[in-house]
């Protein structure tokens, strides 16, 4: 195999230097807000298996890109809306990518900084698939 020029570690660090990181505590105190969209890009299998974040809206990471472009046909209302969204992943890394692909678009987000992994355990709300 040939190999990479460029690392998926070191490709996080760079988007991590350009987006807006929101810490787990901070986003704690941000649910349930009316002005604030939680966007949750882990499989559906995540949310199943570890709970989501009350109110989440659910965007698979493949989709983000056409579903917030109000051009594509696949775009959704929602992210036309005048609202703050924070989008998150299991630990922060392909929220990061996303978020720098998202921000280069024109669309303003911010990322869960640390992912849903330490949202339970940092008091935060989760929400159980029955």
């Amino acid at each position: 195999m040939k190999p990479l020029k460029t690392s998926a570690a070191d490709m996080v660090a760079s988007a991590r230097r350009d987006i807006e990181e929101v810490e787990t505590s901070d986003a704690i105190s941000l649910v349930g807000s009316d002005d604030v969209v939680f966007v949750d890009l882990r499989d559906v299998r995540e949310r199943q298996r570890f709970g989501f974040i009350p109110g989440s809206f659910h965007c698979p990471r493949g989709m983000v890109e056409f579903w917030v472009d109000p051009d594509s046909p696949y775009h959704k209302p929602i992210f036309a809306e005048d609202k703050r969204f924070i989008f998150h992943c299991a630990s922060g890394w392909r929220s990061a990518l996303t978020v720098q692909t998202l921000n280069q678009m024109g669309f303003d987000a911010a990322h869960l900084k640390d992912g849903f992994s330490t949202w339970e355990k940092a008091g935060g709300p989760v929400e159980k698939v029955e």
